[in-house]
Parts: structure tokens; C-alpha cells; sequence
């Protein structure tokens, strides 16, 4: 569990990295689209081969495919009810914070770390964590720290208050990659075997989701016809580091 932990911690902590970067150095929103679109390239080979393939190995296609779907839809509501508190543009590098709620903003942030690390978690059960999950989520989460942390600079906010928030996610994130470890696990009696496969084929369709809707619509709105093959350049960075990955 405590391993789990430390790498949901590892995983996430790149949002502080992103925050540091956006309040020392004031990056571009050329940088943002091209980590971004990289990011999400990653993320769709973990999707592809960390969760929807091994969840395909444990249940059937249709069980996978049914999950997988409320995966989407589960995000999809949850991100319409915190747009509407207040946190649809809190990845806006232009300081369109202003306008929302500094609480939705962090349970939107919360809202979009919890998928992916809690799979992060199942991982580490499964007898190593994921090289291409836990370098996709690390490397998508810095996009986002910097892209938010941007906005919220101008916005007005504080670096305490920025950095205070960003460590508030980081710990949820690390306490759902733990979650994932303690009731994934088939000897925890929590979920059986075959939950594993759900709960790979719903993050996986949660995490989809969430890239489809923030990520590339972010990345393509400044590298346009260059989002493309920074993706699949990401896509071809996740085949890579599964190779590195134990069997």
C-alpha cells in the first residue's frame, strides 16, 4: 500500500512541478500544447495496453465495453456538474479563473487525477507499477499544472494558495492510488478477481473521456494540424517504455 502510495504521489507531484514552472518562468501556450498533445499520446497508449487489454485477459468483451462506457459517462457528468460550480476553465492559461470557484476548480482538478491514479494502484498489486501509466500520468499532469497555474497567476492568486491547492490533489491522488492497491487486491475480499477488469475498463473510460475533452481541444486550439503527430509521437513513447515494463 505504502508503495502504492508513494507513486501516486510521484505521479501526481509533476502538477507542483507544473505550478513552480508557471510562476518562475512563465511558459508559453505553445509549451502547454506541445506537452499536452505528448501527454495525451501517452495516456492513449496506457488506455490502449495497460487497462483495456488486461481487462480484456480477466472479463469479457462485452462486460469490458459496457464498463468502459460508464467509465465516459461518469466523467462526463461529474465534469457538468463542476462546470457548472464554477470549474470550467481550470485549465485556462489566460486567467479565466477569476470567474469560478476556487473550490470547484480544486474538485475539478481532484476529479480528473482520481482515474487514473487509483489504476496506478492496481499496478503496484500487480506486481510492478506500470512504466507507461506512471510516466503518462506524470507527464500529462505537467501540461496541466502549468496551464491552470498560469491562469490562476493572472488571475490574481497567490503562489501559496496555488501550491497549497496543488498539494491538496497530490495527496488525494496518492490516497486513491492506495485505495486502488487495498481494494483491488483479490485477498482484501473488498473486489473479486473480475473486479479488476471493471475497474480497469472504467478508469480507462474515464480517462479517455477526460483527455478528449480537455487535453487535445487545449493542444489543437494552438498547434492545430501538429496535435496529430505529437500525439502519436506520445502514442509511440507509451510502446516504448512498456518494453521496459516487468512481464
Amino acid at each position: 500500500m505504502l508503495e502504492a502510495f508513494l507513486w501516486g504521489t510521484v505521479a501526481s507531484g509533476t502538477l507542483l512541478l507544473g505550478a513552480v514552472i508557471a510562476y518562475l518562468a512563465t511558459p508559453g501556450p505553445r509549451l502547454n500544447a506541445v506537452i499536452m498533445a505528448s501527454g495525451a499520446g501517452l495516456l492513449l497508449g496506457s488506455v490502449s495496453y495497460d487497462l483495456i487489454e488486461e481487462a480484456l485477459k480477466s472479463s469479457s468483451l462485452l462486460l469490458v465495453a459496457t464498463t468502459f462506457f460508464l467509465g465516459s459517462l461518469t466523467f462526463i457528468v461529474g465534469d457538468r456538474i463542476l462546470d457548472r460550480m464554477g470549474a470550467a476553465q481550470r485549465k485556462n492559461t489566460k486567467g479565466a479563473q477569476a470567474e469560478g470557484s476556487s473550490k470547484a476548480i480544486v474538485m475539478g482538478s481532484v476529479l480528473d487525477g482520481i482515474p487514473e491514479s487509483f489504476v496506478l494502484g492496481l499496478t503496484v498489486l500487480q506486481g510492478g507499477v506500470s512504466l507507461p501509466l506512471l510516466f503518462s500520468v506524470a507527464f500529462s499532469n505537467l501540461p496541466e499544472g502549468m496551464a491552470s497555474s498560469s491562469g490562476l497567476r493572472i488571475a490574481g492568486w497567490p503562489v501559496k494558495r496555488v501550491m497549497l491547492m496543488w498539494s491538496l490533489v497530490v495527496l488525494v491522488s496518492a490516497t486513491a492510488a492506495a485505495a486502488g492497491y487495498i481494494m483491488l487486491d483479490p485477498d482484501s475480499g473488498i473486489i473479486g478477481p473480475a473486479g479488476q477488469a471493471y475497474a480497469q475498463a472504467f478508469a480507462a473510460g474515464a480517462l479517455l473521456t477526460m483527455l478528449v475533452d480537455t487535453m487535445l481541444p487545449e493542444s489543437f486550439e494552438v498547434e492545430r494540424d501538429l496535435t496529430g503527430g505529437l500525439v502519436v509521437l506520445g502514442f509511440a513513447g507509451s510502446l516504448g517504455l512498456a518494453t521496459l515494463s516487468p512481464p
